[in-house]
Parts: C-alpha cells; sequence; structure tokens
C-alpha cells in the first residue's frame, strides 16, 4: 500500500514536472516586443484550465533568463510584476521592447498579444474543449 501512495506521488511530481517543462518552453519562445497570457500559455501546454498553475512554474523560473516579463494576465495586466522584486522592472522590461500600456497601466493586447501554438499531443496530455 505504502509503495504504491508512492508511486502515485512521484507520478503526480512527474507530471508537474513535464507541465512545468513545457511552460518555460513556451515562455522561451514569446517573441521580443510581445506579450501572452498565462491562460494562452496554459492552452498551448494542454489544458486551458491551469492557468494559475502557469504562474507557479514561472514563480520558479525566476533565475533562469527566461523572458517572464512577458507573460501577462488576459486583461494585459502585470500581475507578475511583484515576483521581479521591484513591482516597476517589469513594465520597465517591456517599455524597453516598445510595449505600450493603456492608462490603466495595462498592456495594448489587441497589438502585443502573442498567441503560442498549441502543442503537438502527448500520451498522457488532455486537450482542453473550448
Amino acid at each position: 500500500m505504502v509503495k504504491k501512495k508512492k508511486a502515485v506521488k512521484d507520478k503526480k511530481k512527474n507530471n508537474r514536472q513535464d507541465f512545468f517543462d513545457r511552460v518555460y518552453k513556451v515562455v522561451g519562445e514569446i517573441p521580443y516586443g510581445k506579450v501572452t497570457t498565462y491562460g494562452d500559455i496554459a492552452e498551448a501546454c494542454g489544458t486551458r484550465a491551469a492557468a494559475r498553475t502557469v504562474g507557479w512554474a514561472l514563480n520558479g523560473a525566476k533565475e533562469s533568463g527566461l523572458p517572464c516579463h512577458r507573460v501577462v494576465n488576459r486583461f494585459g495586466a502585470l500581475t507578475g510584476k511583484q515576483h521581479f522584486g521591484d513591482f516597476q522592472i517589469m513594465e520597465d522590461l517591456l517599455h524597453s521592447e516598445g510595449v505600450e500600456f493603456d492608462k490603466d497601466g495595462c498592456v495594448l493586447m489587441d497589438k502585443y498579444l502573442w498567441i503560442p501554438p498549441k502543442a503537438k499531443s502527448t500520451s498522457g496530455t488532455k486537450k482542453s474543449k473550448r
């Protein structure tokens, strides 16, 4: 019984790491001067409902060199800015890439949104029904 629980726990951990790795791959592909959303990354990784998990994955990628500053919420708000050490860094990085903001401080999504391609289906990955 204990071995079975450990095996299930290990499988969940491996699945989570596999998902995180797919997130990192998508984030690494976000073009300079563009942004994408947590939900769009989750969908590209196989499940739209995992947008919060994308955020958790990015929290663990602070020192990775990935362009995490290019990930915003669905409204273009910089919801991850507190993870950059200074609340202004994320906005400054996006400004340096030419990204523009509206009067409320949200990215102009109609101009700067990049939709990642959907990942090819892998075994054990469920596709979302949208």
